[in-house]
């Protein structure tokens, strides 16, 4: 999914430590302190950073040069900026790349594809590509998603339904997405999801290496730094993690690698097959390095960052929208009763194939509507490599930090429209019936130029045939009272999380 955006690193740094003052009744812009730059802002804003930078970018006219304290090299830009974005993702991509600093918080990516540039990117990006458009891959993905929506995820909610308990559903699609990405990826299913939510080991650390690198962003480097040196904090819990998470992936290449020498022949045969294997066979059909254990490590950790918990980020917010727009599930269901062909006896059916949801537009658009509103990496921090001059104007120093606001794009009327706040599918659908095509430097969801995302088509399949298979059995109810905020994150998470019955529905 805007997988390639997942390094949202700069997110604490940027918007919990220097976006500032803002004198809301006055419609003041920033205010830039003497030798404390922006800090006065922290916590003014600090719990509705989201909302209080797009009030900030919409006075400003789409772009604004965030100043940190004196010498503390810490000053950025943020912008919404369609130009300034179309410029930094295609017209001049080369000179904006991650950039050291971006690299070494995301440490625990290593040298995976989103956390590279240059060549290396290059070649990490075409060998992802024959993987994922290998006419193979389809077909897995489809099967392993019907398979866990069918073995795990409508138990646990018709359990849930019997039992007419609350759940959070942010918590199922965390552990759905998780056991999706370990199948497509290492092939191995952890099972996270069930009645019970047990709870694993490798899974917690997981989320912890994401708390950790969360934690690098918020604190100055020399802090971090100095902790990571002395094992203290977040730093020791990181290196445990990372510790227990890098041998729980080095025992499945391990695995892998013993399985492809016993039965190479059947495995480049085979109708199955998983990410971490295929890999190693292009490995050793193109003679390249990615066979080292470190290289497929590094992949595999990628592969699983950028399909986990952004697709189950997207499913939270698409499920909430639909829940709050009456309206909008109706048309859903309508649609899916006229297009998809259910048998008489059949009504009840668990899980949708991909070709069945192909001509679902509506349910598109608001999967689309869902991703405007809320993107699921709502910042995309570049660094540019050489001096520069944006469309807007601004000048942009050697090294300098550029943050590309996405949740503000969505909330753009110069966009949009008036209504650009309104959750309607509607604006997505032309008037022949199909899907409108949008220039990602208008919509960013999932990247633009270059480095647009590669997992876009996988992210929408995934969505569809779990989206269809709860609405079209159960009714989402939203807890009463429940608070509905973002949380401040790399992924644009639910900050309380999603608080839901579920209730059978009757079709």
């Amino acid at each position: 999914m805007a997988i390639l955006g997942y390094a949202v690193l700069l997110l604490g740094v940027v918007f919990f430590l220097f976006l500032g003052h803002w004198k809301r009744k006055q419609n003041s812009p920033i205010t830039n302190w003497p030798v404390v730059g922006m800090v006065p802002g922290l916590i003014r804003n600090a719990s509705q950073v989201y909302e209080c930078t797009n009030r900030v970018l919409k006075h400003y006219g789409g772009t604004v040069e965030v100043k940190g304290p004196w010498f503390a090299g810490m000053d950025f830009i943020v912008t919404s900026d369609p130009m300034n974005i179309h410029y930094i993702l295609s017209k001049n991509f080369p000179n904006y790349g991650k950039g050291p600093e971006i690299q070494e918080i995301l440490e625990p990516l290593g040298d995976g594809i989103l956390n590279s540039d240059s060549d290396w990117w290059t070649y990490q990006r075409k060998m992802m590509h024959s993987v994922v458009k290998n006419s193979k891959f389809e077909l897995f993905l489809e099967k392993i998603v019907r398979q866990k929506v069918s073995n795990c995820l409508i138990p646990v909610l018709e359990h849930l339904s019997k039992q007419e308990s609350e759940v959070d559903l942010q918590e199922v699609f965390k552990r759905f997405t998780f056991d999706n990405s370990c199948l497509m990826v290492l092939g191995f299913d952890p099972i996270s999801l069930s009645v019970d939510f047990p709870k694993f080991t490798y899974v917690k650390a997981f989320d912890d290496m994401e708390a950790a690198v969360i934690y690098r962003h918020i604190l100055p480097k020399w802090c971090w730094k100095f902790q990571r040196r002395l094992q203290l904090g977040q730093e020791k819990k990181l290196n445990k993690a990372w510790e227990l998470f890098d041998g729980f992936l080095y025992k499945c290449i391990s695995s892998k690698r013993e399985e492809l020498s016993r039965c190479r022949t059947q495995l480049e045969e085979a109708a199955e097959f998983n990410l971490l294997t295929e890999y190693m066979l292009h490995e050793d059909k193109e003679g390249r390095m990615g066979g080292t254990d470190k290289f497929l490590r590094d992949t595999a950790f990628n592969l699983m960052a950028a399909g986990s918990d952004t697709v189950g980020s997207a499913l939270t917010w698409f499920l909430w929208l639909v829940a709050t727009h009456p309206s909008v599930e109706t048309k859903i269901l309508d649609e899916m009763r006229k297009n998809v062909m259910v048998k008489d006896h059949d009504q009840k059916r668990a899980c949708f194939g991909i070709k069945e949801l192909d001509n679902l537009v509506y349910l598109h658009a608001a999967l689309c509507e869902a991703f405007r509103l809320y993107p699921v990496i709502p910042f995309h921090p570049k660094t540019a490599v050489k001096a520069d001059t944006l469309p807007s104007g601004h000048r942009v120093g050697p090294n300098a930090t550029i943050v590309i606001f996405l949740y503000a794009m969505g909330r753009m009327k110069e966009l949009w429209g008036e209504d650009c706040l309104e959750y309607k599918p509607e604006r997505w659908i032309s008037e022949q019936g199909g899907i409108i095509s949008v220039p990602s430097y208008k919509f960013s969801s999932f990247g633009g130029g270059p480095r647009s995302c590669l997992g876009k088509a996988m992210a929408f399949i995934q969505m569809k045939i779990v989206a269809t298979s709860i609405l079209w059995n159960y009714h989402v109810q939203v807890v009463e009272g429940h608070p509905v905020l973002p949380s401040v994150s790399v992924v644009l998470q639910m900050k309380h999380g999603l608080k839901v019955k579920i209730n059978k529905r009757i079709v």
